[in-house]
């Protein structure tokens, strides 16, 4: 077992880089199965998360080898074959192989997928609009099985805003008769980086980023090469990491629209950001104001940056409120917080943060991806040691976390217990 251990006060100062986005590259796998052949992609991070979805291609008979941060997976030998419950229950993502597979065969059997326990996240809006489309679908013994002739297009309403639901649809769709159009589909940037792949490939959609998709049908769709985009959730703990320490930092390969919501909240904060083509400059102070932060779909503020943000708004004077709408699991980085002597309160889905002068180092564990990233920058900001069990979930989200925070001049290190 590893653990990471930080030596905390210094503060951040220098240039870091982006990684490509873990939560567009993982549909983006999944959708090769849609591609027969020889499928380029470039700016992959390295990542547990890339690492267990390139197993479950392999396992359905892609080849996948990597060159640096270029992934190269040949599906034209998929088949379409029960899918391993030891992979799914490895990660979330691991249901974005259900449209795939059921788009190209017409058949598929998945287990219920695993990953971060941060909240309720069922599969029934996947269901749905899989179900809209014509398969026919049963779920027993821990299992989901779909079946169907050729997929038919149609309309589809979801009752929120579903990342994953909307990708697996799209991906079913493209290649179902007719056409499909999605209401109140999720709008983040990784669906659009979904699609500019499948239209690369061969496919008629338009509308993602908007509420409202429309997926043409085609025959079938050819490989192609495609470059990932920036992570905006590691861009975001980034300029948070240049908060919380008083820091000044440069973080390049940036999508700046993509990153509002942070900059908005960071700004009003208290913290000078500005931003230049594919570059973010966050400088701290030190005078830092209470804020108040409501979840939202995109382009509201990420559930994915709310941990972050509790730890920098920790050591932030005055009283500030988080109030978690996507997950009703996502405050366990608040225990850990407590241990290094942060003021907070969380009553159902909202968080009171008092902040304090400082935190104190302390041993404290990871229970999810952006829960550990949260304690990362506790710990740099802390006075004397922390140390951080089950690191595992970090390497789930976060490319060289450690060596990137060493360049800029934290004293972290991770040791093998």
């Amino acid at each position: 077992m590893d653990r990471i251990i930080i030596n905390g006060g210094n503060r951040l100062k220098g240039v870091i880089n982006v990684s490509g986005a873990k939560n567009a590259v993982l549909p983006i796998l999944g959708a090769s199965l849609l591609c027969p052949g020889i499928n380029v992609i470039y700016d992959v991070p390295s990542l547990k998360d890339v690492e267990v979805m390139s197993s479950l291609l392999e396992y359905l008979g892609a080849s996948v080898s990597r060159n640096g941060k270029i992934i190269t997976v040949d599906t034209s030998n998929v088949e379409a074959r029960d899918v391993s419950e030891e992979l799914m229950r490895r990660m979330r993502a691991s249901n974005l192989v259900l449209g795939p597979l059921l788009g190209r065969f017409g058949k598929v059997r998945i287990s219920q997928p695993g990953g971060c326990n941060i909240g309720s996240r069922p599969m029934d809006l996947h269901l749905k609009g899989i179900r809209a489309l014509g398969a026919s679908i049963k779920e027993q013994w821990g299992y989901i099985t779909a079946e169907a002739g050729r997929l038919v297009g149609s309309e589809i309403h979801l009752d929120v805003p579903s990342v994953g639901a909307t990708e697996n649809i799209i991906m079913a769709a493209v290649l179902a008769k007719g056409e499909t159009i999605i209401y109140n589909a999720a709008r983040e940037p990784e669906i659009v980086d979904l699609q500019t792949f499948l239209n690369k490939a061969g496919a008629c959609i338009k509308g993602a980023g908007t509420s409202v998709i429309r997926i043409k049908g085609v025959g079938s769709l050819h490989p192609c090469k495609h470059r990932v985009i920036p992570d905006r959730i590691e861009a975001g703990t980034h300029m948070v990491a240049a908060a919380i320490t008083n820091g000044d930092i440069t973080i390049q390969n940036v999508i700046t629209e993509h990153i509002e919501p942070m900059v908005a909240k960071l700004r009003e904060a208290g913290i000078d950001v500005e931003m230049e083509n594919n570059t973010v400059h966050v400088r701290a102070t030190g005078k830092r104001y209470a804020i108040d932060i409501r979840t939202m779909p995109y382009p509201g503020f990420p559930t994915d940056m709310q941990p972050q943000m509790t730890a920098l708004l920790s050591v932030t004077p005055g009283t500030s409120l988080i109030t978690e709408n996507i997950f009703e699991n996502r405050f366990k980085h608040v225990p850990e917080l407590h241990r290094m002597g942060a003021d907070i309160k969380v009553e159902s889905r909202t968080a009171v943060v008092c902040g304090v002068k400082k935190l104190s180092g302390a041993t404290v564990r990871a229970t999810d991806l952006r829960a550990g990233a949260a304690l990362v920058l506790a710990g740099l900001a802390a006075e004397g040691t922390t140390v951080i069990e089950c690191p595992e979930h970090i390497d789930r989200g976060y490319e060289n976390l450690e060596e990137k925070y060493r360049q800029l001049g934290a004293d972290i290190y991770r040791e093998r217990v």
